[in-house]
């Protein structure tokens, strides 16, 4: 049974997922790894558990509740006694490989591994470990706390169990849950990304501003932001990432990135979270 959970990565994603859990009842132990990254980190956590107060949808003394099953720590030997792990760092298959080669050491055999990726692979994730039976996708969205959807990605060795178990897991958060076999991008990015980047494409060939791309969708799809918008928010280095793992993937020119994607990336300007992307922020 699963009452305390694991999460590496105190990102946007990452505190997403450490909310979650913590609002459904479980102990949950977020690794960072430096201090600066997990007072960042952790201080999202209060904000987001604030404007949950705010907004009416918890009350104090749930994001009190909540505040007080989360422990914080730089020490990845303090998850040694979870019985889930959710890595949630940057999409580098390498350093994914890395990081579970030292959880697969380090917590109990009968422990599930799962991974946040929104691309990569699950069964080259679990051929670096000695449980690739107990290795499985866990992909949220952002932001996590709202968004209703989890996609379970199988991978080839992952078991039946498993599947089953992170179903009742991302369920007892009050999440939809679809299950994907292992392909990059999944259901929804396999999806997603040739339109986000059929979108950059046009603003680089001048069919349109930036304005009337999004105005384009949000109006005459019923979209409820358009695909420049979304890609700020998302993480335009984010993308990138996607983008370039499909790309190696499937060699299909669709899922290739635009020049424009990665010179914005190269520049800095990666969307909300660094002020700045297809629209400036304050």
């Amino acid at each position: 049974m699963i009452r305390r959970v694991g999460v590496v990565g105190c990102g946007l994603m990452g505190a997403g997922i450490v909310e979650a859990a913590a609002r459904s009842g479980y102990e949950v132990v977020v690794r960072e790894i430096n201090d600066a990254l997990l007072a960042k980190g952790m201080g999202r956590l209060r904000g987001s558990l604030q404007r949950g107060v705010e907004r009416g949808k918890l009350d104090e003394a749930g994001r009190d509740a909540a505040l007080s099953r989360i422990q914080g720590t730089t020490a990845l030997a303090d998850l040694a006694g979870v019985n889930l792990v959710v890595e949630a760092i940057l999409e580098q298959m390498d350093d994914k490989k890395a990081l579970l080669r030292e959880l697969d050491r380090l917590v109990a055999p009968e422990v599930v591994l799962a991974s946040n990726t929104s691309s990569l692979s699950i069964t080259e994730m679990a051929a670096a470990t000695d449980r690739a039976e107990r290795v499985v996708g866990l992909h949220f969205f952002n932001p996590v706390p709202v968004m209703p959807l989890v996609e379970i990605v199988r991978g080839l060795r992952t078991s039946d169990e498993v599947v089953g178990a992170m179903r009742g897991f991302a369920q007892s958060l009050g999440k939809t849950v679809v299950v994907a076999r292992d392909t990059p991008g999944f259901i929804v990015n396999r999806l997603l990304i040739p339109y986000l980047l059929d979108a950059i494409r046009a603003l680089e060939l001048g069919v349109a501003s930036r304005e009337d791309i999004d105005s384009a969708i949000t109006l005459g799809l019923g979209h409820p932001m358009g695909p420049l918008t979304l890609l700020d928010f998302v993480g335009l280095d984010t993308t990138y990432y996607i983008a370039e793992a499909m790309f190696a993937e499937f060699k299909d020119t669709r899922y290739a990135s635009p020049p424009l994607l990665k010179q914005m990336v190269l520049a800095g300007w990666l969307g909300r979270k660094s002020k700045r992307g297809f629209y400036e922020y304050q």
